[in-house]
């Protein structure tokens, strides 16, 4: 039985100002991929996956829950004939590698599940970030629900707040100049740490006033203008997002590329933000210039994500 494949997601914008209500966009990123198989010979990579995913079963059998319910059964008899979750998104790195095997067991196991078929309200869409949230909180402590959402519905999703989430219509994309691209810290990151360092911070009066007077501010600007296809006010918004992600945001964004990220507002080649909790894995950059950003960043691995 072939099963369907789901990809990694970019928050494009809205890392950690979603935890507290500001807007976030997601969209799907097809370069990466994972995806539900059996085999008979278990072994490597595939036999880690199975061993994972018995831990992963134990915690959904024990979950109590009128969100979801599930086919334990079929699912306890697809890991003894040796199921794997054969991926190739990188874990820690931002990308959402828990989100799509967690879209993968809810498609496969849910016993009454919310299709990507059918019409998506407000409601359902919230039922299912609320399941997944709960399916996610496995691998991060505490989850959005995101991720996974992103994964199964392989559409760019609009959060407006916690409780308002709504399917995006994106640009489409252009043969410009201009490019959304990932940079490689070629460091592992860790969701959980870096969450507790900002939940630490937010005791902070003045970070509270910083995150809800700057950071929000110039995320929901940046969201706007790329749903708008503004882009000259959306580089102006980044531009500012990104020297405020610096200055407050430093224990995130790895020491080796304090410089790197400084040197981008100075020169405006490019401009790097967060993808994800930051602490390792992808940097998200944006450029007018793809081929001069290149260039200044020739000593480091870059993917591109979206052309303006």
């Amino acid at each position: 039985m072939k099963r369907p494949l789901f990809y990694a997601k970019i928050l494009l914008f809205g890392e950690y100002g979603i935890i507290k209500d500001s807007k976030g966009l997601a969209i799907p990123f097809n370069t990466y991929r994972g995806a539900l198989k059996t085999t008979e010979l278990l072994e490597g990579d595939a036999l880690q996956s199975n061993q994972n995913l018995y831990k992963y079963y134990q915690y959904i059998a024990s979950l109590d829950s009128d969100l979801v319910t599930f086919n334990l059964e079929e699912f306890k008899q697809d890991l003894e004939n040796g199921m794997y979750f054969d991926s190739s998104i990188p874990q820690g790195y931002g990308v959402g590698s828990s989100g799509a095997l967690v879209a993968s067991i809810y498609d496969n196991y849910a016993t009454d599940k919310i299709t990507v078929l059918e019409n998506l309200t407000r409601e359902k869409l919230l039922k299912l970030k609320a399941t997944f949230s709960l399916m996610e909180s496995f691998f991060h402590g505490k989850s959005s629900g995101l991720d996974p959402l992103n994964s199964y519905l392989s559409l760019p999703i609009l959060i407006n707040s916690k409780d308002n989430l709504e399917p995006a219509g994106i640009p489409s994309q252009k043969e410009g100049k201009g490019a959304v691209f990932l940079l490689d810290s070629e460091q592992i990151g860790e969701t959980e740490p870096m969450v507790n360092i900002f939940m630490n911070k937010m005791k902070n009066e003045g970070f509270r006033k910083m995150l809800s007077e700057e950071f929000v501010l110039h995320t929901d600007a940046c969201i706007e203008n790329f749903l708008q296809g503004d882009v000259k006010s959306l580089f102006s918004n980044v531009k500012s997002l990104s020297k405020v992600v610096l200055k407050n945001f430093k224990p995130m964004i790895p020491d080796a590329f304090h410089k790197v990220w400084a040197n981008g507002i100075t020169t405006n080649d490019y401009y790097l933000k967060l993808c994800g909790s930051g602490g390792g894995g992808y940097i998200l950059g944006f450029t007018e210039d793809y081929t001069k950003a290149q260039e200044s960043l020739k000593d480091y691995k870059l993917e591109l994500v979206y052309r303006f």
